[in-house]
């Protein structure tokens, strides 16, 4: 903090934007501070770059994760240099040293009080100890001075008697009465400030114990603060997560609005499918008719032809007329044929138009299907994370006002959760009503058409063969009647209907090759969209066991030790993570 205090103080580069995306430190999370030191760290090189113009080399850059996890102090000092370095070479470097020595001094001033009480203690005590010695020293002279004395009178005693005044030993002996009456006039002194030192020494004791109580108050006090601090970064942190969670639902509410909306659009699907179907089956009742006015058409053919083999130069006005009136007939009826034919195209290319619809209605309810068990699968998993935070804030009490607000808003997201599954329930009900019947209905539709379409080639086959061998007996006929005359060639209508109808086969068999590879294109594409799917799923799930049942000897935070707890008590096996998806077989593996 104080590095961030200390590179905050250009406000035209590092301002409260910048500021803003800072978080509060606390002691135990270091990857906070670590996040943190990185965005200082690159907020300082680009301001090296594009203000001071200065690039830095890669090895006076420090490493973060040492500093925030060990509190490395090579790397720590590369980071002050880079620091110092942006408070000097600003434009505002005299206000910048100034700061930081009044931020030094601040930090400094924290706990002076304490080392003076103790410096002063250590000096009372070495005076203490210097005054004994000194006592010690002043009684040894005293008692050796007082023997000294007891001789010099003894010596008196046994002398002759003389004037004391005027022997050398008179004035030796008063001399050292003197001596001995300052000293003990100084022992008098000594014992006093002896005295008055202890005193003064237990006073300071008792201080000194005061201090220490103190000193074991705050300290308390401190770490009550720090771990209020870190619930506050947890409450703080498991708001955020709840406002996520909101985000996630409101999404999950906008998904199923649309879920809803694809279901009404599902329903109108069918309804035209519906309508289609009896289209088609209109059109095959069409068919059957053209097919029967063809048949009628070619045996008309046919007739007409023997009929102009056999008229001949002897044959009446009326013969002729009722000639030319069934050649007129005939001509409007191939045009009607080939009117019919031209329908038929039509209604084929429709039939394959609501084919095609049929498919891209199946294909979206099967993504809602595969939408809605991923949406059930989130919502499950954002229930125990809802109950993992629920269970945290019940257990940390009402310390804080934040804790009844996160409890409240939990309360909401789980009624909103409720309330959104409890729609995915009504919905996937009215889905699985549904579903049986449209694809009972569709299957048995798409296999009515197709043995429509085989039994209408099967048709076509057997009229061109029956076509073939009246044009044949025709020709035979001719030749009976009137060998001279040349063999008859087929009508050029004829020949175009054949044209048609051979071009038609083989488109209608080349569309159905391109349907059946497409279609199996596309389930081989959703079978690998799925199984990459549920994969990633699986392999997600294995990193978040793996994190929550990660080493107990790393530091962990207050929230991962909840979560463990809670996947204790509900008794998570490692098994779990051995469960397979088979996108194949659409089942899961152990």
């Amino acid at each position: 903090l104080t590095m961030f205090h200390l590179v905050n103080r250009d406000p035209s580069w590092f301002n409260e934007a910048w500021l803003g995306r800072i978080k509060e430190e606390s002691g135990a999370n270091w990857r906070l501070k670590v996040s943190n030191l990185k965005k200082i760290l690159q907020s300082m090189l680009e301001y090296y770059h594009d203000v001071l113009g200065h690039q830095v080399a890669d090895e006076h850059l420090p490493d973060i994760n040492l500093i925030g996890e060990f509190g490395d102090v090579t790397e720590l000092g590369k980071l002050v240099q880079l620091v110092l370095g942006c408070a000097v070479s600003c434009e505002k470097k005299q206000g910048e040293l100034a700061g930081i020595e009044e931020a030094l001094l601040g930090n400094s001033k924290k706990y002076y009080f304490l080392s003076e009480e103790v410096e002063v203690k250590e000096d009372l005590g070495q005076r203490c100890r210097d005054l004994e010695h000194q006592l010690a020293a002043v009684l040894e002279e005293k008692s050796s001075l007082q023997v000294e004395t007891h001789s010099l009178r003894e010596k008196l005693s046994r002398s002759d008697p003389q004037d004391a005044s005027t022997t050398i030993t008179g004035k030796k002996l008063l001399l050292l009465q003197s001596q001995m009456e300052q000293l003990q006039e100084e022992n008098y002194r000594l014992e006093n400030s002896r005295d008055d030192m202890r005193v003064r020494g237990e006073i300071l004791e008792r201080e000194v114990l005061d201090l220490t109580h103190r000193n074991d108050e705050l300290t308390n006090l401190a770490q009550e603060a720090q771990t209020l601090k870190d619930e506050m970064d947890i409450l703080r942190h498991s708001s955020d997560r709840v406002s996520r969670l909101e985000a996630l639902v409101e999404t999950y509410k906008r998904k199923l609005e649309d879920l809803g909306d694809l279901r009404r659009q599902v329903r109108l699907l069918e309804e035209r499918n519906t309508v289609y179907m009896q289209r088609t089956c209109e059109l095959e009742e069409e068919l059957r008719r053209a097919n029967s006015v063809r048949t009628q058409l070619r045996s008309g053919s046919l007739s007409t032809r023997t009929f102009r083999t056999r008229v001949g130069p002897g044959t009446t006005p009326l013969q002729t007329k009722m000639y030319y009136l069934k050649g007129e007939t005939v001509v409007r009826l191939q045009s009607e044929n080939k009117m019919l034919c031209v329908q038929e195209e039509s209604y084929r290319q429709r039939l394959v138009e609501v084919q095609g619809q049929l498919e891209e209605s199946q294909r979206s309810q099967n993504t809602l299907e595969t939408q809605n068990r991923l949406n059930q699968q989130q919502i499950s998993e954002l229930r125990s994370q809802v109950e993992d935070l629920q269970k945290a804030l019940q257990e940390q009490g009402s310390k804080a006002e934040d804790s009844s607000l996160l409890k409240k808003k939990l309360e909401e997201h789980l009624e909103k959760l409720h309330e959104a599954h409890s729609d995915l329930q009504k919905k996937r009900e009215v889905i699985d009503d549904l579903e049986p019947k449209a694809d009972g209905n569709m299957a048995k539709k798409i296999d009515e058409l197709q043995e429509i379409l085989k039994k209408k080639d099967e048709d076509m086959k057997l009229m061109e063969e029956r076509y073939k061998r009246y044009v044949e007996k025709a020709r035979t006929v001719i030749k009976t009647l009137d060998p001279k005359q040349p063999p008859l060639t087929v009508s050029p209508d004829v020949q175009a209907l054949k044209n048609q109808l051979t071009e038609r086969d083989r488109k209608i068999q080349h569309l159905e090759h391109d349907y059946e590879k497409s279609r199996s294109r596309h389930d081989q594409e959703e079978k690998l969209i799925i199984s990459a799917w549920y994969n990633m799923g699986m392999a997600l799930q294995q990193k978040v066991v793996g994190e929550r049942s990660g080493p107990s000897n790393q530091a962990q935070s207050f929230l991962a030790q909840q979560r463990q707890s809670t996947h204790a008590r509900r008794g998570l096996a490692p098994t779990v993570r051995l469960n397979r998806y088979d996108p194949f077989n659409m089942t899961w593996k152990h």
